[in-house]
């Protein structure tokens, strides 16, 4: 179900955008007010007509932050919603085959159920780092470091923590072609080493294309693998039902291999072959047709919850790592990034009776999603095997990306 939006700044690019201007707008009794300072310079054609807007999204009940929800509108009407919050995508809206706005991402009404009640990290900016550390630790020139081990019954430490980058309230700034959040990770904040200046820039073109931009940098060593988790429904994210992906069709164009997990889902260091398993989409496939088969990597994760290795990999090239289609809308979402590898997640784990209720007004279940995360391997710092490792050097820049691409198809 779509947010109803009341929005207090509206940003118009480039043409019609006023610069250094103040736009106010009431909202029940409170009066909001925000200064845009922009350069509209050498604006790409695809992001001609951008508008902008912003509302509140509900106070943060640890640090008494109000939280911001900021709507990016292409000039087909689709557009994505974001939340200071975690840098958080909480809705991404695109039209069917019939004309329709779906919006095919599961999310919350306001910040407190993402604050308060987390679950799978719905949407959010993922780090320090993604994904699991075994045993809560790591080595970083000669000095061992020890996390927070909050999974795997304390095992594991996964996806930076309780108190990682998806629960920190980010700054934001508006460009005149997306939002640029911003935030200063501590030294041994969440147990990883170094002053971290992160920032995730979003950008919404006219042809659907969602730009996810991560740039970093550090004054001391550290360990900084940074991904996205939105939660994907391309049906509608209304369709809330145990096993409601099934039907999608999936194809993962440039993995042929695949990292090989231990009972606990981290990697063993194995690279195997998706040739001869159910984890081969090199051609295009349904997902309820491979779910529930014969395997131990499937059975290990109750579902698809797998680290594939991208194809002809050089950490430059944006390569594309996935093509899903829903019949029933026609959307289509290919997704791209210049990272090594990612994680394919049927959402296994949803359905948990703590959970609260989504936009719709329903608890999202087990298998109603699929996340498609670029990344670095899971474990790869503690993984002799993996010879590319998510380390960030002081001196060093950290830039990846991540593209969401929507369409139809018939």
């Amino acid at each position: 179900m779509p947010i109803d939006f009341n929005p207090h700044i509206m940003h118009m690019t480039p043409a019609q955008i006023n610069v250094n201007k103040d736009y106010r707008m009431r909202q029940n009794t409170d009066v909001f007010t925000k200064n845009i300072n922009s350069e509209i310079n050498n604006i790409d054609n695809k992001f001609d007509g951008i508008r902008i807007s912003e509302r509140p999204f509900g106070k943060i009940q640890k640090t008494s932050e109000q939280s911001k929800l900021y709507t990016i509108t292409n000039r087909n009407g689709a557009s994505v919603d974001l939340s200071t919050f975690g840098a958080t995508i909480v809705g991404i809206k695109i039209k069917d085959k019939n004309g329709n706005l779906k919006d095919v991402t599961q999310g919350y009404n306001n910040v407190t159920p993402y604050e308060t009640s987390p679950v799978g990290h719905a949407g959010g900016t993922i780090g320090p780092c993604a994904n699991k550390i075994s045993n809560g630790e790591f080595e970083l020139n000669g000095k061992t470091y020890i996390l927070e081990k909050n999974k795997d019954n304390g095992k594991t430490h996964s996806h930076g923590g309780s108190e990682g980058f998806d629960v920190r309230n980010w700054t934001a700034k508006i460009l005149p072609d997306g939002i640029e959040f911003s935030y200063n990770k501590k030294d041994m904040e969440s147990g990883y080493p170094g002053n971290v200046s992160a920032k995730v820039t979003y950008k919404f073109d006219n042809d659907n294309n969602l730009h996810i931009i991560y740039d970093a940098e550090t004054d001391n060593d550290t360990v900084l693998n940074l991904t996205n988790h939105t939660y994907f429904n391309l049906d509608g994210a209304e369709n809330t039902q145990e096993n409601s992906i099934y039907d999608h069709i999936v194809k993962l164009p440039n993995s042929s291999r695949y990292t090989k997990n231990n009972d606990i889902s981290v990697p063993t260091g194995e690279i195997l072959p998706v040739k001869g398993t159910p984890l081969d989409f090199s051609t295009s496939k349904r997902i309820g047709d491979v779910i529930d088969s014969d395997f131990d990597q499937l059975k290990i994760a109750s579902g698809f919850d797998q680290n594939y290795v991208i194809d002809n990999y050089d950490g430059k090239s944006l390569i594309e790592i996935a093509d899903v289609k829903s019949s029933k809308t026609g959307i289509n979402l290919k997704v791209s990034t210049d990272l090594p590898g990612f994680q394919f997640y049927s959402s296994n784990h949803l359905g948990k009776n703590t959970q609260p209720k989504g936009k719709d007004g329903l608890k999202y279940e087990k298998r109603s999603a699929f996340c498609i995360e670029p990344q670095f391997f899971p474990n790869a710092v503690n993984t002799k095997e993996f010879e590319i490792k998510p380390i960030l050097k002081s001196g060093e820049h950290y830039h990846k990306e991540i593209v969401y691409s929507f369409s139809i198809s018939n």
